[in-house]
Parts: structure tokens; C-alpha cells; sequence
């Protein structure tokens, strides 16, 4: 099996999105993570799932270590994902993998989706060491040249990992609370404080907040400090690692709660302004999230048409049984619109990175839609998955456990959906984000929609602060899905053109008529469900007579 091969949509997205170069340099790349993600990858991440990593703190003779030991399955998929295919490299130096420049997030985030399908846990480390990198690069890029160049590294014997400590025990979503103290010493600072959720404890750089002497109260008096896992002279650093958290998932890596006890660290960028430096880490890390539930989707996807398809019940495959066909509808067409609008905020990113302003302002506004309404979809999407294999799914020999058990995960890390649907709010309310994404999406197919979807946003503004915040959520969630919805329409018009094949245009129509109306029954798509599941052919003519017809009611709807 080879997991790009089996994927009907992601092929098709990188031959639009991609320039011709970048499409060709890519394809051996996806061929081969593909089928290690299927194989070696998929059996080295359940070992490291079933054998957790372990805090050793004390050496033999008394001397306090904090070590952690980890399984080999787990250094085996890291040395895929950083070694290997330099996935936290890429964005970050030229030459990897033969391009000539970094390379576009939107090839990071393909291989990403590719691998995640078979170890989710390691993305955790894995991205905070690409936003690690990203945020020397972006704030303080001469201090620290040489830890960009470690955290960028494929080399084993040189490359560094990162990590993000920000959540303390009184204060995670209200980051303004933090109390850990920073010291000036003239050539360093030491920090004491206590982090409650520190993932990749154990790694060779981590940036963190702390409280700035005389920089005032909240937010604006924190600094970002890069605390070294080693001091100058090559000694441990005052790190304790105080105990390892007992994770629902992501059980193959680490995630602990740290004293900082006068811990050496260095100031990054502008004091003043460090929260403002560790947001634009965790905007990346939050795109990373809706990154990692869409390929959760697809795996569950695939898992329900691998076992529907085999497992017959009253003399016929489930596959071909009527509500079968109708349970299975929505997640293909999810996992699908899903993966569309990763790429799309990807390839905005890349964009943004290269100084579009527009660029800039889209990404700010996708990344919170698709980590609210992706991450929340993955745990549904996981949990039908399970209950499609039937008792087998709720038996940890079979993946469904842990993809059901990663997927809450997403909703959870980097903000909860409350706190990401009220980041949508505060888009709003400052740079008009819905006015910015009916400007970019409501030309085409769906214009009329995007009109009344604006209108909404702007009627939602002018409520009282309380009621916009309960509100908010499921105005977020409609954005989304109109945004998945316009690229799917989108992608249709391409593949037709480039092909001649109405799948595409099929799966919008579901996803359209789904999302309408969560009931419906898009006879044409589940009709043509194998053509859906696998990428094979549907007739244009026949999907655009259907469309057609749907067409007429959209507009009688608006």
C-alpha cells in the first residue's frame, strides 16, 4: 500500500498549486513517504504509541539527570521526519532535497500529511522545532545563527530539537498571568517559574515567556527567552523535568511539567514585545494542528472503505448497503474539503512569507477557521471510523483507539475551539476578516452565499460584546465550510479542464448540498461512491446537470 497513491485528492490539489518545477520535484518525495507511511512508518509509530517514553531523573550514583529515555521506534520515526525527509528543515535553508530555495510550506505541509496518517505524536516536536527555527529567523536572526542552523539541521550528529513552554498552572488560555521571573545578569538572564504543559521537555531549545522587571502587568511585561538545554561551558542547564504527563494520546512523545530553577536564558528579539513574537509561533504551530486532523481524517477514511469493502454482512460487502453508503458520504467528502483548505492557507503562508500583505492578512484568519472547525470535524470523523469497524475498532490491536485518541488532541494544544473561535472575533473586529474573505472567495460560484455571509459577520459586530462572543463559534464554522466549499468548486473547474473528470465537481456538490443540510442524500455522489473513495472517472456531463439543478435551489436558499 503507498498512502499518496491511495489518496484521490492530494495529487490533483499540488498539480494547481504548484508551479511545474516544484510539482516534479516533489513527486518521488510522495511517492516514497507514502509508502513508508504505510509500512516501516506505520509500524515503528505503534510501537512507540504502546511503549511511552520514560523520565529517568537520578543517575546511579544520586546526580539529578532528568533524563528521558525513549523506545527505538521512537528515534526511528524521528529520524524519518527530520533526517530523512527534513521536514523541519525545508522552510528554513535551501538545497533540501535538491531545491534550490526553502521550500514552499505548501510541499511542508503535503509530506506532513503524508506521514501524520502514520505518527501523529511526533508532528508535536517536529513543528515546534520548524516554528522554532521560524521565530530566531524572524526576530533575532544574527544572535542566534547557529541554533537556526541546528534546529534546521538533517545531520544527526548536529541536529537540535525545539520546544514551547508557555502554559503555567494558573494561566494557559490567559497567558497575561504568567509568573515566572526573569533575572538580568548583564551577559545572560536566569528565569525561576514553573511550566505545567511542556512538550519535548528534553529539547535542546526552548523559548518561553517570563516576567520582565518593571515592564508593567499582563501581557506587555513578558520577554521571550530562549533557555538552552545546555549552558555555555557545556553544563546542564537548571531545567527539572518535575514529572511526564500520562497523555489521553500523542503517547509517543513526551510532554511534561518543568521548574525552572534560575535557569540560564537569552533574550530573543525586543523585550517589549515577546508575547506578540510567541504568537506568531503558535498561529504556525495552530495551522500545523488542522494540519494533523485532516490527515487523521484520511486515515479513518481510508480504514472505513478498506473495511467496508471486505467485511460482508447478510450476503453483501457493507461497502454496497444503502446506509452504509450514506454513513460514508461525509467523511470522504470532509477529509477532502479538509486537505483543500490546509494547502490553501499553506500556499498563503508562502505568500505572506514573501511579503504579499494581502497574503498576510488571509492566513491570519484561515488558520484559526481551519484548526476550530478541522479539529473539532477530526474527532467525529475518527470516532464514526471506529464504529464502522464494529468491536475490532475499540480493540487497541487496530488503529481506530489511537486515531480516536490523537484526534482530541487538536481541539485541545494551542487553544482550545473556544479560544480560536473568539481569535476569529477579535479578526473581525480589527481588520474586518469576513469582509477579507468574501473579497477572496466570493467571485465565483458561490457569490451570492459570501454576500449574505459578509452581511452576517457585519450584523454579528454590531451586537452587544456578550452575545458576539456566544455567537461566534458557529458563525466561524459557516465561514470555514464556505471556504472549503469555494475551493472545492475551484479545484472542480481545474481538474475538468485539466482532465475532463466530474469527480471533483461531485464531491463540491455533496460537500455543498451536506453542508446545507446534514440529512441530505446527494444521490449522483453516492451513486458514484467508488469513483469518490478511489479518484476514478465520473461523466462531466452527468455532474454538471446535477449541479445545475442544485444550482437553483442555492440560489432559492440565499
Amino acid at each position: 500500500m503507498n498512502y499518496a497513491d491511495r489518496d484521490p485528492a492530494l495529487r490533483p490539489l499540488l498539480d494547481r498549486i504548484l508551479s511545474a518545477e516544484d510539482r516534479a520535484r516533489v513527486e518521488p518525495l510522495l511517492t516514497e513517504l507514502g509508502e513508508l507511511a504505510a509500512g516501516e512508518l506505520d509500524r515503528q509509530a505503534t510501537l512507540a504509541d504502546a511503549n511511552p517514553p520514560k523520565l529517568r531523573q537520578y543517575a546511579p550514583d544520586g546526580e539529578r539527570i532528568d533524563e528521558i529515555e525513549y523506545h527505538p521506534a521512537h528515534d526511528r520515526v524521528a529520524s524519518i521526519a527530520y533526517e530523512r525527509f527534513g521536514l523541519a528543515a525545508m522552510s528554513h535553508r535551501p538545497g533540501v532535497h535538491g531545491w534550490p530555495t526553502t521550500i514552499p510550506h505548501t510541499v511542508k505541509y503535503a509530506l506532513s500529511y503524508l506521514y501524520v496518517q502514520a505518527e501523529f505524536g511526533m508532528a508535536c516536536p517536529l513543528s515546534m522545532t520548524d516554528s522554532a527555527a521560524r521565530i530566531l529567523r524572524l526576530f533575532d536572526p544574527e544572535r542566534y545563527a547557529d541554533e537556526i542552523a541546528a534546529l534546521s539541521s538533517t545531520d544527526p550528529q548536529l541536529r537540535a530539537t525545539g520546544a514551547m513552554f508557555m502554559t503555567e498552572r494558573q494561566g494557559g488560555t490567559d497567558v497575561g498571568l504568567t509568573e515566572t521571573i526573569a533575572t538580568d545578569h548583564g551577559t545572560h538572564w536566569t528565569l525561576t517559574g514553573k511550566k505545567w504543559f511542556a512538550s519535548n521537555p528534553g529539547a535542546d531549545v526552548i523559548l518561553t515567556l517570563a516576567r520582565v522587571p518593571g515592564q508593567g502587568p499582563g501581557t506587555r511585561g513578558l520577554g521571550m527567552f530562549l533557555v538552552p538545554r545546555l549552558r555555555p561551558d557545556g553544563s546542564r542547564n537548571a531545567v527539572r523535568i518535575d514529572r511526564l504527563k500520562d497523555k489521553l494520546g500523542s503517547r509517543s512523545i513526551a510532554s511534561g511539567e518543568v521548574t525552572l530553577d534560575e535557569a540560564y536564558a537569552t533574550p530573543v528579539g525586543e523585550l517589549g514585545r515577546g508575547f506578540r513574537q510567541m504568537v506568531e509561533m503558535v498561529n504556525v504551530s495552530r495551522l500545523s494542528n488542522a494540519m494533523r486532523a485532516t490527515a487523521l481524517m484520511r486515515r479513518a477514511v481510508r480504514e472505513s472503505i478498506d473495511h467496508t469493502r471486505t467485511r460482508e454482512v447478510f450476503g453483501q460487502p457493507l461497502f454496497e448497503q444503502p446506509l452504509m453508503r450514506a454513513t460514508l458520504l461525509p467523511l470522504i467528502v470532509d477529509a477532502e474539503a479538509a486537505l483543500g483548505l490546509v494547502l490553501e492557507a499553506a500556499a498563503r503562508l508562502t505568500a505572506a512569507d514573501e511579503g504579499s500583505t494581502a497574503a498576510r492578512d488571509l492566513v491570519r484568519v484561515l488558520t484559526p477557521l481551519a484548526k476550530y472547525t478541522l479539529c473539532k470535524r477530526a474527532r467525529t470523523v475518527t470516532g464514526e471510523a471506529m464504529e464502522i469497524r464494529g468491536g475490532n475498532g475499540y480493540i487497541e490491536d487496530w488503529v481506530n483507539p489511537r486515531l480516536l485518541r490523537d484526534a482530541h488532541l487538536g481541539s485541545i494544544w494551542e487553544g482550545s475551539s473556544n479560544v480560536i473561535a473568539l481569535d476569529v472575533l477579535r479578526c473581525m473586529r480589527r481588520q474586518g476578516a469576513h469582509h477579507t474573505l468574501a473579497g477572496t472567495y466570493g467571485t465565483g460560484h458561490l457569490a451570492d452565499r459570501w454576500k449574505a455571509l459578509r452581511d452576517k459577520g457585519d450584523r454579528l459586530l454590531e451586537l452587544p460584546e456578550a452575545e458576539q462572543e456566544m455567537r461566534i463559534g458557529r458563525y466561524a464554522d459557516e465561514l470555514t465550510r464556505a471556504v472549503m466549499a469555494t475551493l472545492l468548486f475551484e479545484q472542480a473547474e481545474y481538474e475538468a479542464g485539466a482532465t475532463g473528470n466530474g469527480r471533483k465537481l461531485l464531491v463540491a456538490h455533496a460537500h455543498l448540498a451536506l453542508m446545507d443540510d446534514p440529512d441530505a442524500l446527494p444521490r449522483t455522489a453516492l451513486d458514484h461512491l467508488d469513483e469518490l473513495a478511489d479518484g476514478g472517472r465520473v461523466p462531466l456531463a452527468l455532474v454538471r446537470e446535477t449541479v445545475a439543478q442544485s444550482d437553483a435551489k442555492e440560489a432559492a436558499r440565499v
